[in-house]
């Protein structure tokens, strides 16, 4: 009974190996056939296949590539709102340079003198060049002179022209170690010699019945009468009859950028002096 069970499974194994085989070369001698027949056949059988499998892949490179495009206009936006600021420091700056000189065109002309002046970027001021002066971006070619008076903003007096080359010239402020200017303070009628003291300071005596207080304007020679500092502390000493004023200016020359240079005449040269000048 067992030798007849497998005799029988091995007929049926033998019979389908028999039939996979023959299937096999039907299969194979159609795809044959196929191929001599039409032989672009499977070509344009799976072509939609091959199609979509490009447009996919083209998507997927737009999309991977869309990542590095944002990083780019991202760095771009960067770099633009950089260079944004830049031009506004540099707007704001120029701006800045224009309120400075349209004050300083606007005190000569209220002034009225027929002498306009020379406008003068400073080229240098305190701590960069030495304190209490400036160094100017016009000389004698532009028909700077010795002897000139400088004007910053408002119209404030700030001292003169002490040396002159072609391009280039210095200015001694009224505040300079050395220099002497007869001015008033108070009112008109209270002259005083006003003495640089270096550091942008200046000092003045007088006699303790004049009546002078912290706050006073002082006031120097001009086109008219010009505060130049104001009375920052009085110095007095019980056993003198005298008084010593502190003056501070009322511009810092640290923060100069435009001045006028004008000739007010010999009246401000007489007024003005240093200890070795020869204006």
């Amino acid at each position: 009974m067992k030798k007849t069970f497998l005799a029988k499974r091995n007929a049926l194994l033998s019979s389908a190996s028999i039939s996979w085989g023959t299937g096999a070369l039907v299969f194979a001698a159609l795809v044959l056939l196929v191929r001599l027949v039409a032989p672009n056949f499977f070509l344009q059988a799976f072509a939609p296949a091959f199609s979509v499998s490009n447009v996919i892949a083209l998507k997927s490179h737009t999309f991977f590539n869309s990542f590095s495009d944002v990083a780019a206009l991202a760095a771009r936006n960067e770099r633009l709102t950089e260079e944004n600021s830049a031009l506004a420091s540099e707007n704001q700056a120029l701006l800045q340079k224009e309120a400075s000189v349209n004050a300083l065109i606007g005190a000569s002309a209220s002034q009225k003198t027929a002498n306009p002046g020379i406008l003068a970027g400073v080229v240098a001021h305190p701590p960069v060049s030495p304190y209490d002066t400036i160094v100017l971006s016009v000389g004698s070619s532009s028909g700077v002179m010795l002897g000139q008076e400088v004007f910053g903003e408002g119209g404030v007096p700030l001292g003169a022209v002490t040396s002159v080359t072609a391009e280039y010239s210095r200015a001694t402020l009224f505040s300079s170690f050395g220099t002497v200017t007869h001015g008033w303070v108070k009112s008109a009628d209270m002259p005083l010699n006003i003495f640089g003291a270096g550091g942008g300071a200046m000092s003045a005596s007088l006699s303790r019945s004049a009546g002078v207080t912290v706050g006073d304007t002082v006031f120097a020679p001009g086109p008219g009468m010009l505060p130049i500092g104001t009375v920052v502390r009085i110095d007095s000493d019980p056993s003198a009859p005298g008084i010593t004023l502190r003056i501070m200016p009322t511009m810092n020359p640290s923060s100069l950028t435009w001045v006028l240079l004008r000739d007010t005449g010999a009246s401000f040269r007489s007024a003005f002096s240093l200890a070795t000048s020869t204006l």
